[in-house]
């Protein structure tokens, strides 16, 4: 693994000792930092932006309505960022808007609701290596529920697939998984500008290794960039090395602006293929999807530091199908967790989650009723779970019971064309 400054034009990876000799003439003694650990070369530019900071909102809006934005792949039935008026008290959505991107499958929103981000995922499967994606920014009028363009830079890598912003708002973190073996999985820093326009990327970050899994795992695949509760660490989770990355985040430039920690990852079982991570509402667990795996796995956090503490299949005993663990998250009162599980599953695992030890204990499964459940959203109000199905273009809206956590039946169909991330904004 290692890091190094981004420039505008993406051009193959210096060594470790041209590195630091280029970095040194340019900059000088006063500016060096140089830190090894094994593979690993630091080097990054801070830039000051606007501070603002991704959630959605969790007020609920005048007359119980907010948007809900769905992102797709294209070339289907789809054209990309869709919005939609989503009535809380129903259920019921209305299309409201449509704003033309390529492969907008992940998607972020800033902390003031004005501006969203999305991956444009490319270059697939079969698209050439010397392809990178891009990430597009856009203006979003809330009350309106329209999206208007604002600017679209490089990845820097293939492949993104996942956004999150810095606590402080001032970068926008983008993981690249690349099926591409070169540039491989990185993960990439853009600097949010005050009009909310994306700068290119100050820093990119290359994994190097990969996993015994053979066609999955022949190299780096970075599938999220997650921050802790306290926003003082980053965590990179990557499919390919079977490793949670953990980084230091210190806009301040102490020590660049990420630099690893001494313990540098936490390992998980080899072949699981890590994917994505979330905390718990109390600060001290963590949950993570592990793909190839097909299974949920409970950190006890402190710290920085991963203890594991438990781990649950996703599947039914005696499963014999292919499966795919992907999205999960948590009620937003945070006593149960949702993880979707594709392949031939299909189906959403519910489980409740013990308010002291953070232990989960499964209450239930719910099918997705059609083809590769990717990602879903529970309403911020934890009346609604809403799942798409990627390779049906359907969405299906669950009534959700608060107190088992169990989805109820009769779903609302909704018609979307691969639909893969879903946000809730408030109008």
């Amino acid at each position: 693994m290692f890091l190094r400054r981004a420039v505008a034009n993406v051009v193959p990876a210096p060594s470790r000792s041209s590195t630091i000799r280029a970095r040194r003439t340019a900059r000088g003694p006063a500016h060096l930092l140089t830190q090894l650990i094994k593979g690993v070369v630091i080097m990054a530019s801070v830039a000051a932006t606007h501070a603002f900071a991704q959630s959605a909102s969790t007020t609920a809006p005048a007359g119980g309505v907010y948007n809900l934005i769905v992102g797709t792949y294209t070339g289907g039935k789809s054209e990309g960022l869709y919005v939609y008026h989503f009535d809380t008290s129903t259920g019921d959505m209305q299309a409201v808007s449509v704003a033309k991107t390529v492969n907008p499958s992940f998607l972020v929103v800033s902390k003031d609701n004005r501006f969203v981000y999305a991956v444009n995922e490319l270059p697939g499967d079969n698209g050439p290596a010397s392809l990178r994606g891009d990430v597009s920014a856009f203006g979003f009028d809330a009350a309106s529920g329209q999206l208007t363009f604002l600017n679209k830079v490089s990845a820097q890598g293939n492949d993104p697939c996942y956004l999150s912003l810095s606590p402080d708002g001032r970068y926008l973190f983008v993981a690249n998984y690349s099926v591409a073996a070169d540039p491989g999985g990185s993960f990439a820093v853009l600097p949010v500008q005050q009009d909310g326009k994306l700068g290119e990327s100050v820093l990119t970050v290359h994994h190097e290794g990969g996993g015994p899994v053979k066609g999955r795992q022949d190299n780096a695949h970075v599938h999220s960039t997650v921050f802790s509760p306290d926003g003082r660490y980053l965590f990179t989770q990557d499919l390919g090395t079977d490793k949670l990355w953990t980084y230091l985040y210190t806009p301040d430039g102490s020590r660049g602006l990420v630099s690893p920690t001494e313990w540098r990852y936490t390992d998980v079982k080899s072949g699981s293929g890590p994917r994505h991570l979330v905390f718990g509402n109390d600060g001290r667990h963590a949950y993570l999807t592990s793909e190839l795996a097909a299974t949920v796995t409970v950190f006890a956090y402190h710290d920085g530091h991963m203890k594991l503490e438990q781990i649950e299949k996703l599947a039914e005993p005696g499963f014999k199908g292919t499966q795919g663990a992907a999205a999960l998250h948590l009620s937003p009162d945070g006593k149960f967790l949702y993880v979707s599980n594709r392949g031939d599953a299909n189906d959403i695992s519910i489980f409740a989650v013990d308010s002291d030890s953070g232990k989960l204990t499964r209450v239930g499964r719910q099918s997705s009723l059609g083809k590769s459940p990717r990602e879903f959203a529970i309403d911020p109000t934890g009346q609604w779970l809403i799942v798409g199905n990627q390779n049906s273009d359907t969405a299906y809206v669950f009534r959700r019971d608060q107190q088992t956590g169990l989805l109820e039946p009769n779903p609302k169909r909704v018609e979307i064309g691969s639909p893969v991330d879903f946000k809730f904004v408030a109008q």
